[in-house]
């Protein structure tokens, strides 16, 4: 058998391999270029009175506290109902689902919903929930929910899957019901894909601003977390949006020192996420 490769072949190997390592060294090069461009901008801006601060049009001052704590009440909301929606989702399509047809229906609906650009949501969210509610914190919220359910629904779904059957039918072999198996054996074999849908959901939803811009509203005021939902705020995307239009000073950078800690949460999330899938994975291994 002749095992010899042709110079031409050999050519179009190293031509591709070369590709590859050009291409993989672009994306490198551009991500920590636009790190380090966001980090080099905004980290010199970035003050404890601008953290810690609500704007003020009488003294021409800027401070983003408000921005922060809508941006963190924005998450927990969303999270608090698109968690247990998502997760039940996938338990009932994984576990009990009997018809592969339905599956396969809410399954090409979540992936349509996913690739829906953010702005229709918007749209969508501000002719139902804004028009309900008012627009506020909670109706950004509501949004949110319907753009992260089929993210949390898919990411819950998989690691259902990567339960191996043979744990279930050794609980259904002891005599456990269907429901203690799912509580007992399943869910927690795959509690580390949950987490780290949850925490990538996180980054997604802390990232998002076009939906927000018709829903939650543009108001720079501190609430409580309760009255926060009912009132309209903005969060750090929309306040980075927001400044960097206005002319007057300091509001440049002051939309750089947003995005600076807005990059930085971002890279926290990630490397969060990596972190809690190793966990589990030497958990399991143990």
């Amino acid at each position: 058998m002749n095992t010899t490769i042709s110079s031409g072949r050999r050519f179009y190997i190293g031509l591709m391999k070369g590709l590859m390592v050009l291409s993989a060294a672009l994306t490198c090069g551009l991500a920590l270029f636009l790190i380090g461009f966001v980090l080099c901008k905004g980290v010199p801006s970035l003050t404890w009175e601008l953290v810690s601060t609500k704007p003020s049009y009488l003294n021409d001052t800027i401070g983003i506290l408000p921005d922060i704590l809508n941006t963190v009440y924005i998450i927990v909301a969303t999270l608090l109902i698109v968690l247990p929606l998502g997760v039940g989702a996938a338990i009932y399509l994984t576990e009990y689902a009997a018809s592969k047809r339905l599956v396969a229906v809410i399954e090409y609906a979540a992936e349509t919903l996913s690739g829906i650009p953010s702005i229709i949501f918007g749209l969508v969210g501000m002719l139902v929930f804004a028009n309900t509610f008012g627009k506020c914190l909670l109706a950004g919220a509501l949004t949110l929910v319907i753009m992260n359910l089929p993210t949390v629904m898919r990411t819950a779904q998989e690691s259902l899957k990567t339960v191996p059957t043979s744990l279930r039918e050794g609980a259904f072999g002891l005599g456990a019901g269907k429901w203690r198996v799912v509580r007992t054996v399943v869910l927690p074999g795959c509690v580390d894909g949950i987490i780290t849908g949850c925490i990538l959901s996180a980054g997604r939803i802390m990232g998002e601003s076009a939906a927000l811009l018709f829903t939650a509203g543009f108001a720079h005021a501190l609430n409580g977390f309760f009255s926060g939902l009912g009132s309209p705020g903005a969060t750090l995307t929309v306040a980075l949006y927001l400044y960097a239009n206005e002319p007057r000073p300091g509001a440049k950078e002051a939309s750089f020192a947003i995005a600076a800690i807005l990059m930085l949460l971002t890279l926290a999330i990630n490397f969060a996420a990596v972190l809690v899938g190793r966990y589990f994975k030497k958990r399991s291994a143990l």
